[in-house]
């Protein structure tokens, strides 16, 4: 179903609740602090953030019910903090620390919203059904390429198929080994081929991602040895209760790692790339840079164009081209 429309009395009436809200947690925060001591702050993990409440995770492994400063900006699951202890026993986020990574989108004004920090691995799930996307699938992958991290590509739900069909459905994504993609095939369900995955995400500060319907939060339960203890555990120190199920949530793997579940990723759109970056999205068509006979060819009809060539040898597979030209051709 289409998203509806929001006229500009609405958008105002929105931002103006909105701003109303911010104002009244920016007061909560401050009037905390004001009964706390500075030289008290210390380092943590924001492992969940719904609204303008935070979980922070000490190196110690308690998890505290933070609020944050307003003039931090946007404060997402994965950011490194400074955080100050108040006396009701949550805390107060002071500061945010460098990131290495930021995944982010553009919100509907076309501002960069950051979804997560300091991940080093993306997990693009898909599903027989919903019908997977290609192009929404090399869009995540490019983003990716351009925040310098791990893409890995998950075919759930494999109990839904045949013997048969599972192998079809390996081959319709098997050029992306071929880029340099791994792709799993699992099936939450009966946990089939979670040990492969568990291995990738070892080390890895990992985010999945993919449309709604895939079956990420399953994937995440049978991930987790005790999914309903981590959950509670969370909604206990929230305060949330049932609404910490639709906040973005980061866990700790017992295999090791950790991973996040983020309800912004579930529909994924790039923000505005030029030409050059959007071919260093691509690895395939990065490498081939500078060996087009014209420095600024579009690889449709030019005469000695490296990328058509192959294509036409197998080198490059035309779906990933049409992405590239769909891309290149839209407007944001």
């Amino acid at each position: 179903m289409a998203r509806r429309k929001l006229s500009k009395q609405q958008r105002e009436r929105i931002a103006r609740i909105q701003e109303v809200r911010r104002h009244a947690a920016a007061q909560r925060a401050e009037s905390a602090l004001t009964e706390s001591d500075p030289a008290q702050q210390r380092e943590g993990q924001v492992v969940v953030r719904h609204g303008q409440n935070l979980i922070v995770r000490t190196p110690e492994g308690d998890d505290i019910h933070c609020l944050f400063r307003q003039n931090l900006g946007e404060i997402v699951c994965g950011d490194r903090v400074l955080w100050q202890p108040t006396e009701d026993g949550g805390g107060v986020v002071v500061a945010l620390l460098p990131r290495s990574t930021t995944l982010s989108r553009p919100d509907f004004s076309g501002r960069e919203k950051p979804l997560a920090a300091n991940i080093s691995q993306l997990v693009v799930v898909l599903a027989p059904r919903p019908e997977p996307s290609g192009y929404l699938l090399d869009q995540y992958l490019i983003a990716a390429e351009l925040i310098g991290v791990h893409g890995v590509i998950c075919l759930n739900k494999a109990d839904l198929l045949s013997p048969a069909e599972q192998a079809a459905f390996r081959v319709r994504f098997s050029h992306y080994t071929r880029i340099g993609y791994p792709v799993i095939q699992v099936s939450a369900k009966t946990e089939h081929g979670l040990a492969p995955l568990l291995d990738l995400l070892k080390g890895h500060t990992s985010i999945l991602v993919g449309q709604s319907g895939v079956g990420k939060s399953s994937l995440i339960n049978a991930l987790l040895p005790t999914p309903e203890l981590e959950e509670g555990a969370l909604s206990e120190a929230t305060g949330l209760g049932r609404h910490t199920t639709s906040a973005a949530t980061l866990y700790e793997l017992e295999s090791g790692g950790e991973i996040i579940d983020s309800p912004g990723v579930r529909s994924f759109r790039l923000g505005k790339l030029d030409r050059d970056q959007l071919e260093a999205g691509f690895p395939e068509l990065r490498a081939l840079r500078g060996q087009c006979r014209f420095s600024n060819c579009s690889h449709r009809q030019e005469p000695d164009c490296a990328v058509r060539q192959a294509v036409a040898e197998g080198r490059i597979h035309p779906d990933r081209l049409a992405s590239f030209q769909h891309l290149a051709d839209s407007p944001t």
